[in-house]
């Protein structure tokens, strides 16, 4: 949250910090990068996220990683959640690159099956996003059907035996791979609208970030296969052997459910009267993607298909 980045800013003024220490996982990492920004240009934290500030220079951020999820340790990206304004948005930019970042699989031993299960979901999520990403890449696009059946393999494994080192650190590799820009070359630029929604959702209810995600991307693939039926059929192809974009939303679907995601609103305890106040939301930040737009009714009917 951007509340926590002032506070820590305030913290590094009045203690002269000179190198920050992340220990967490990605939303401790990404406040973490933008409190680094903060501190070192001597601007507002919300102005470097409105990107109404320009950072120059940083001081340096080591990252501790907890958990095997957003890939923060590997990229230039940082979201924070601001319950002022009720946004929740990204920040990139080459200096919100970790220092240097420490992957011990044995920190992760501690986290819950169902934040396990959120993780996977999100790695798996991050490569979605530069695959419907605009351009063709074949090589790219096989980077993320390996990082993908990576996951599916070792997601259920680990989530049977939350200690085992080996599960631990396939999974925590794939979820740095995911984000770190490899699925991405030779695209123009990944969508990201399937993330927009999610994040909607996890500012309204305080959802778990991959838990949003199922539930986004599903809803998404089924609005979107009257548009790009091709590339979700492709998706398929990749992953499960099968040739429909009907296919693809049916198996991923049986995948999310197999490792205890929410694929619904009902998992979540929503129902239709929380309706109006989701596409308030949705339409107020404009949720959309890089590729792939969205206007009012696109949100609307996305949103009707999570029911």
């Amino acid at each position: 949250m951007v509340d926590d980045g002032y506070e820590a800013t305030e913290m590094g003024v009045k203690n002269n910090v000179n190198v920050i220490l992340s220990v967490g996982g990605g939303s401790v990492l990404d406040s973490a990068k933008i409190t680094s920004l903060s501190l070192a240009n001597k601007v507002d934290t919300w102005d470097i996220m409105k990107f109404r500030s320009e950072p120059k220079t940083k001081i340096p951020v080591i990252a501790v990683l907890t958990l095997a999820a957003t890939g923060s340790e590997m990229n230039g990206a940082a979201v924070l959640q601001n319950h002022g304004t009720k946004e929740k948005i990204g920040f990139v930019h080459e200096l919100n690159y970790p220092n240097h970042s420490f992957l011990d699989p044995q920190n992760t031993f501690s986290v819950p099956k169902d934040y396990t299960a959120y993780g996977v979901a999100d790695l798996m999520v991050h490569t979605f996003e530069s695959f419907f990403g605009g351009g063709e890449a074949s090589l790219s696009d096989r980077f993320a059907e390996a990082i993908n059946k990576e996951a599916m393999h070792y997601g259920p494994l680990v989530l049977n035996d939350l200690r085992n080192y080996e599960y631990r650190a396939n999974i925590m590799w794939a979820a740095t791979n995911a984000l770190n820009g490899l699925t991405s070359y030779g695209k123009t630029v990944g969508d990201w609208g399937i993330h927009a929604i999610g994040h909607i959702l996890s500012f309204l209810y305080d959802t778990p970030h991959g838990a949003t995600l199922t539930l986004a991307s599903l809803a998404w693939m089924r609005f979107q296969k009257q548009h790009i039926p091709d590339r979700i059929a492709r998706l398929g192809e990749h992953l499960f052997g099968t040739h429909t974009p009907d296919e693809t939303i049916e198996n991923l679907e049986n995948f999310f459910r197999s490792v205890e995601c929410p694929v619904k609103l009902s998992d979540i305890n929503k129902n239709k009267d929380n309706k109006e106040e989701i596409l308030d939301l949705m339409n107020r930040n404009k949720v959309s993607g890089f590729v792939h737009k969205l206007d009012d009714d696109d949100r609307e009917k996305i949103l009707d298909y999570m029911f």
